[in-house]
C-alpha cells in the first residue's frame, strides 16, 4: 500500500500491569500491536524465534504472526501497548483483539486479518526494536494512551496524528540503525543541506561542496541521498525553483530578473528547469490582472 494513504486506526491503547507468573499462550492477531516493556522482564517468542525483553525494549507483533509472551522473574510486568491498523478499512471498528491460535479462527474471523505492509521496504520494521532515545518514544506512546482513554471530542483525528508521529520516529530510527554511515555523518549532512538552502542565488556544484566540506564526491552523493532521498544537486535545484515560485506569486519581478537573482544562465534555462520540476511553465504561477 502507498504510504501516502496512511490512515491509522487505534483499536486499543492502554497501560497494564501483570503480576507473575503469567504466560500468554501462542496466538495470532488480526492487526498490529506495539508493546513497550516499561517494567519487568519477558520472554517473547515470534514464529519460533525467542527474544528477551527488558525495560526500554519495544516489540511489534504483525498480522497472522504466531507469538507468545512469558513473564520472567518475580517482578511486575508493565506493558503500555496499542493495537492498530495502519490503514483504516471499512471493518476496522468491527475487528477485535485476538487471543486465539490460527487453527481456532472461524471463517468470518479469517477475513479480519490485515495485510502486513511492513514487508514493504519503505515500511520495514523488525519484531524487536531497540531505540537510542526511549524517553521520546515513551512520551509519544503515553500521549496516545491518554488521548484514547480520555476520548475528548475529535480524539479520533488527533490520535491519528499522534500515532503517525510515533510510527515515523520508529521508521527513521530503524533506517538510521540500518545505515550507520548516515547516522555517523548526520550532523555534517545537515550542515551541507543548510548550506545548500542558504545559497539559492547560484548553482552549487559538487566541486564547490567537496572543497567547502572536505568530503569526496562519491561519499557526499551517496550519503546525502541516503539521508534525504535526493542528491545535493537535485536539492539545490528544488530550493531555487521553490524560491522562484514564491517570487513569481508574491512579487512583480520579471522572469528575467528572477532567473538572474537565482543564478540561472538565462531565462530560457530557468524556464526549462522550472518546467522539469513543476511540470508547468513559470507563467502558471503569475497571477493575471
Amino acid at each position: 500500500m502507498d504510504i501516502n494513504y496512511l490512515s491509522p486506526y487505534i483499536r486499543v491503547a492502554m497501560d497494564s500491569r501483570i503480576e507473575p507468573p503469567w504466560h500468554l499462550q501462542e496466538r495470532v492477531i488480526f492487526d498490529y500491536e506495539l508493546l513497550y516493556v516499561k517494567e519487568g522482564r519477558i520472554l517473547v517468542t515470534v514464529e519460533d524465534r525467542e527474544y528477551f525483553g527488558n525495560p526500554g525494549d519495544i516489540f511489534l507483533f504483525k498480522p497472522k504472526q504466531r507469538h507468545s509472551i512469558r513473564v520472567l522473574g518475580e517482578n511486575c510486568f508493565r506493558q503500555p501497548h496499542i493495537h492498530f491498523d495502519l490503514f483504516y478499512q471499512q471493518d476496522s471498528p468491527e475487528v477485535k483483539v485476538s487471543f486465539k491460535p490460527l487453527e481456532s479462527m472461524t471463517d468470518h474471523e479469517m477475513r479480519w486479518f490485515r495485510e502486513d505492509v511492513t514487508k514493504n521496504p519503505a515500511m520495514q520494521l523488525p519484531n524487536k526494536i531497540c531505540l537510542r532515545n526511549t524517553r521520546y518514544f515513551e512520551d509519544m506512546l503515553f500521549d496516545i494512551i491518554n488521548e484514547f482513554t480520555m476520548k475528548m471530542p475529535f480524539y479520533e483525528i488527533n490520535i491519528k496524528g499522534l500515532f503517525t508521529k510515533l510510527w515515523t520516529y520508529l521508521m527513521r530510527e530503524n533506517y538510521m540503525e540500518n545505515n550507520p554511515a548516515v547516522l555517523g555523518n548526520i550532523d555534517e549532512l545537515i550542515r551541507i543541506k543548510d548550506y545548500l538552502a542558504s545559497n539559492i542565488d547560484r548553482e552549487i556544484t559538487l566541486d564547490m561542496l567537496t572543497k567547502e566540506f572536505k568530503i569526496s564526491k562519491f561519499h557526499l552523493v551517496r550519503l546525502f541521498k541516503k539521508a534525504f532521498g535526493i542528491t545535493p544537486m537535485h536539492y539545490n535545484r528544488l530550493a531555487r525553483i521553490n524560491k522562484a515560485k514564491e517570487m513569481i506569486q508574491f512579487t512583480s519581478k520579471s522572469f528575467t530578473e528572477i532567473s538572474e537573482m537565482l543564478g540561472f544562465n538565462s531565462v530560457n534555462a530557468f524556464s526549462r528547469n522550472f518546467r522539469n520540476v513543476e511540470g508547468v511553465p513559470p507563467s502558471f504561477y503569475r497571477r493575471k490582472g
